[in-house]
This record gives C-alpha cells, structure tokens and sequence, in this order.
C-alpha cells in the first residue's frame, strides 16, 4: 500500500426504512483540515477521469451510486513507495473511503453508468490557480482496460 493513501471500509446501518453511511466526520484523524466537498458524475461506464496530483491538498472519495477503479501512484520521491501502484476498486454496494495524500497521482474510471463520486478536499479549489499537476491517462500504462479473470 502507498504511503499514507487509506482504503477505509464503510459501514451502512441498515433498517425497514433503509440505510446511513457515515462517509467523513470532522474528528477523524485522516481528515488533516476541511476544504470542501464536491460531487462528480459520470454518465457512462468506461469514462476515465486521470490523472492528476496535488501538492498540498488531500483528498477523500466515496462512491454513493455505481462502481469506479481508482489508479493511484506515488509520485513522492521521499517516499518509500515512491512509483508504487496501487488500484481499488469500489462500490456502492462495498462501501469504502479512498484518502489520497498530496504528490500521489490519482484517477478513476466509472464501471457502471451514472457512476457517481462524493469527494472531500482539504483545500477550496483555486479555479485561477489549481493545486494540480495534470498528465494523461496512459502516463502509467494501460490501467483502464477490465481484464477478464
């Protein structure tokens, strides 16, 4: 697992009238600072939103509805798992927190329509000036093919 990056389960209580994920609390130690939360889209699977890192905000994402693979790698040189890969894949129906750390590249792609991503920042985001270094998709190799098993 890369450094500091956090696959962390999420416990749905479940009842006759339905079901409560608590997905990010202020006390929690893998939330450093709240910046804002934001919600992504995708309208068809095999969309790939990739990649691209920050240098100092954290960010934290949830799939509410649909399915997504998350690619990450760690673009940190002091890092011992500097160039280490790694890949999640997570769904509504598995829920779970991904926490990326700053200098770690990251991207996802929808596996199923109407994919849809709950993501917390520390920081707001600068429209003007970015926190973000972008590359393309195919900077890491070919990770958005579903292989068959």
């Amino acid at each position: 697992m890369i450094r500091d990056v956090q696959n962390i389960p999420l416990v749905a209580h479940v009842d006759d009238r339905g079901y409560l994920i608590e997905i990010v609390r202020a006390t929690d130690a893998h939330l450093p600072k709240f910046g804002q939360v934001y919600l992504v889209g995708n309208f068809a699977k095999g969309t790939v939103r990739a990649f691209h890192k920050h240098l100092e905000m954290w960010d934290l994402f949830f799939i509410s509805h649909g399915a997504a693979k998350f690619v990450l790698v760690d673009d940190r040189p002091e890092s011992p798992t500097y160039r280490e890969t790694n890949v999640f894949v997570v769904s509504s129906r598995n829920p779970s927190l991904i926490v990326v750390p700053p200098g770690v590249f990251h991207g996802w792609m929808s596996l199923e329509d109407d994919t849809q991503m709950i993501s917390t920042a520390t920081e707001v985001y600068r429209r003007g000036n970015p926190d973000e270094v972008r590359v393309p998709p195919d900077t890491f190799g070919d990770h958005w093919t579903v292989k068959g098993r």
